[in-house]
């Protein structure tokens, strides 16, 4: 496996509350991989130790083979990790385009001095609407942000990550709050990045996990129980027993 981020030995803990508990885990390049457990079981905790808004108290985090435990998140950000809420700052303000046509800005650490001209500009403009296209948002461009829907928003922060040349993207439930039919374009839109991005996913949507994910590993009291493909997941017992069963 050619594994883009390796994780040894993770521990967090909370007073006596083991949060992450010798997490030991790799994620293959251009692959989904998903990370589901029980409320509580330190799914966020996790993630914001990759992010580097948290500082594990043990364990080591390897990102292309460099040390990053203790590198803080603007740092793991020009590396090219994202984490949703750390870049869902929509201006809602502005339009679309102008929002991804910024998050290219900064990736290309342009000036801000001509913030709301950054659209107008040919590259910007050109890098934002492929990133709009990629997540089915382009008809939208020119609209104000503040008049998209909720799935909409949830859209837009996959089109920043995907404008700021994310490697590796933590995605925090994404399908939270939304209904049906945005679920359902919000798979769609996983499905085809999948293959060209790496995605760690933070998901309760099981059907959406089973749905998307190349592998899926199930976290229990702070410990991976398990890692597998989804059909090696659905049937391995103890999982069941620890967490699909109570579904």
């Amino acid at each position: 496996m050619d594994s883009l981020l390796t994780i040894s030995g993770l521990t967090k803990s909370f007073g006596g509350v083991h949060a992450t508990n010798d997490v030991n885990l790799e994620v293959a390049k251009n692959q989904l991989h998903a990370i589901i457990g029980p409320n509580g079981a330190g799914k966020t905790t996790l993630i914001s130790q990759l992010s580097g808004t948290l500082r594990p108290d043990a364990g080591r985090i390897t990102f292309e083979g460099r040390d990053i435990t203790a590198t803080p998140a603007y740092k793991r950000a020009g590396l090219g990790i994202t984490r949703s809420f750390q870049i869902t700052s929509l201006l809602s303000a502005m339009s679309v385009i102008e929002n991804v046509a910024l998050a290219v800005q900064a990736r290309n650490k342009h000036s801000f001095r001509f913030v709301r001209a950054a659209h107008k500009i040919s590259y910007l403009r050109d890098e934002a609407m492929r990133a709009l296209e990629k997540v089915g948002l382009a008809h939208r461009a020119g609209e104000n942000t503040a008049g998209l829907s909720h799935g909409e928003h949830r859209q837009m922060e996959i089109a920043l990550a995907l404008a700021t040349n994310a490697r590796l993207m933590l995605l925090d439930e994404p399908m939270a709050g939304l209904g049906p039919t945005e679920s359902e374009k919000m798979i769609e839109i996983l499905q085809g990045l999948k293959s060209t991005h790496t995605i760690l996913l933070i998901e309760h949507d099981m059907d959406a996990v089973f749905a998307l994910a190349d592998q899926i590993s199930v976290l229990v009291y702070g410990k991976i129980i398990a890692t597998g493909t989804p059909d090696e997941i659905r049937s391995n017992v103890a999982v069941r027993h620890a967490y699909l069963g109570e579904e």
